[in-house]
């Protein structure tokens, strides 16, 4: 098993270049299951989590051709072609490492009618029910059945009429699914108090790609007149904003420079005015975000929420840089009840950190020293790095499975921008 060895204290300065969104392009590959004709997706990450869906895909008998295998390419561009379903189970070997491979359901529902999915697994990060994806379903007519360990939906006779659903709590996933199961239903649905992430605007303007009918794209809103098929499409991920994020906490707690090439700061602007109000110089462009910390980090406090609020995967990437910050900041996490799982391993290179529930504050230290430490979920994993980087002497980080599931070639994006971090046999 592979180890990351950094040696801190060197100012990162220079490109980075920002790769497609993991978290989009988990919800765009299963939407080839809503079509015959084939789907391209272009800025497809290299990560362990993308071949992950991809044989999951090849599970139900979609066929896939990836382009782009150089190694020292960044990106990849993949076609999916699911011409004929020849399963609609999704067994537990394929689902158990991935929770986004419940994405299948709402789809795989919608074009053949009936789905069995493995309940799913993926980080440890806190209590992710699924019970709102299926109450979604079943309020556009679907029945659901649970039984031993997997998910069974059923489309009534004559298929799906369609229906509303008010989340009572806002639900990324969940929304994801209901919106890849109303386009082909019989009659028109509505979602109230939907979620409108970047990645679930990148799913709406995908599905429009292909022939859906949707209205209220990037509102809480919307309103999915169901059409009787979709046709393929060519389409671009987009740029990964918490990628984005994280390497921007990287450059700033080592007080460097770097520009990221591709970025959106519309996507993400709850962490430009995070970094701002840390004490980052923050400027942007339509094709790049440039980040730099020339003067003494800040505290700050720090909530994170819904979209368009602080997103909970950068919150263990922002802890890591209020680590260096003159004061005592507070950070409430609001999303996830079990996301603080990086605090002892930062606390292992000198950290003063205390956590009371989804609270945990966070008091800058003038050192942080190297030590080795474990890689507890995949935010958490680059909490470590960040810190890592900063930190006087070695670290390694150990468990770069977790790593390898949201950030393409991490260390070779980082040694771009002067990092001293190799990657190593255990």
């Amino acid at each position: 098993m592979d180890k990351l060895i950094i040696r801190g204290g060197n100012r990162l300065s220079g490109t980075i270049p920002i790769s497609g969104a993991k978290n989009a392009a988990l919800t765009l590959i299963p939407c080839a299951l809503l079509t015959e004709e084939p789907l391209t997706l272009r800025n497809l990450p290299r990560l362990a989590d993308i071949d992950g869906f991809q044989h999951l895909m090849n599970q139900f008998g979609v066929t896939t051709v990836i382009q782009g295998t150089r190694p020292e390419d960044f990106g990849r561009v993949m076609s999916l072609e699911a011409t004929r379903i020849t399963s609609n189970v999704a067994p537990y070997d394929l689902v158990r490492k991935m929770r986004a491979s419940i994405l299948v359901l709402g789809p795989m529902l919608a074009r053949s009618g009936e789905a069995t999915v493995s309940m799913p697994g993926g980080c440890a990060i806190g209590n992710r029910p699924i019970d709102l994806h299926l109450k979604a379903l079943e309020a556009f007519g679907a029945k659901i059945e649970l039984a031993a360990g997997y998910v069974r939906a059923i489309q009534p006779d004559g298929g799906m009429p369609g229906g509303d659903f008010d989340f009572p709590v806002v639900s990324v996933g969940a929304t994801e699914n209901a919106l890849m199961a109303a386009v082909l239903a019989n009659g028109t649905s509505r979602l109230f108090n939907a979620a409108r992430e970047p990645e679930i605007v990148d799913l709406c303007n995908m599905l429009v790609a292909m022939g859906a009918e949707i209205e209220g794209i990037g509102t809480s809103n919307l309103t999915i007149h169901g059409v009787k098929r979709l046709h393929g499409a060519t389409y671009r991920v987009m740029p990964d904003r918490i990628e984005a994020g994280s390497y921007a906490c990287a450059a700033a707690i080592t007080g460097g420079e770097v520009r990221l090439e591709g970025a959106k700061a519309d996507d993400m602007m709850a962490t430009i005015h995070a970094l701002q109000a840390i004490g980052c110089d923050v400027t942007w462009d339509a094709k790049s975000i440039t980040v730099g910390a020339n003067g003494a980090l800040k505290a700050t406090n720090l909530t994170t929420a819904p979209y368009p609020g602080l997103a909970t995967d950068m919150q263990a990437q922002l802890m890591a840089l209020l680590c260096k910050a003159e004061g005592a900041s507070v950070l409430k996490e609001t999303i996830f009840e079990n996301r603080f799982m990086h605090v002892p391993e930062l606390a292992r290179m000198g950290a003063d950190i205390t956590t009371e529930g989804r609270t945990a504050i966070v008091k800058g230290v003038d050192r942080l020293t190297g030590a080795e430490v474990m890689a507890t979920d995949l935010r958490a994993s680059m909490s470590l790095v960040i810190a890592a980087l900063a930190a006087e002497g070695e670290t390694t980080v150990r468990r770069l499975y977790h790593l390898d599931r949201g950030y393409e070639r991490l260390e070779e994006k980082l040694q771009l921008v002067g990092a001293d971090i190799e990657r190593v046999d255990d």
